[in-house]
């Protein structure tokens, strides 16, 4: 993404007060930024590659929220 990480996406939706459920998708995720998304309200953090199915899953999960 350019211009922003998707940190900062998050940090500055959470600081607006949107509630958006997100899902972070990286091939370049570490633990430290998992562990920061997953605090700040992500609801999961997807590392590449996974399966279609492992996404929609987490999809219709965040979307029952």
């Amino acid at each position: 993404m350019s211009g922003m990480s998707g940190l900062d996406l998050q940090a500055r939706l959470n600081s607006e007060r949107h509630k958006i459920p997100i899902i972070f998708i990286t091939a370049h995720g570490d633990t430290n930024m998992r562990m920061q998304a997953l605090r700040a309200g992500a609801v999961e953090f997807l590392a590449k590659p996974f399966s279609d199915d492992v996404l929609l899953g987490h999809v219709r999960a965040a979307l029952a929220l």
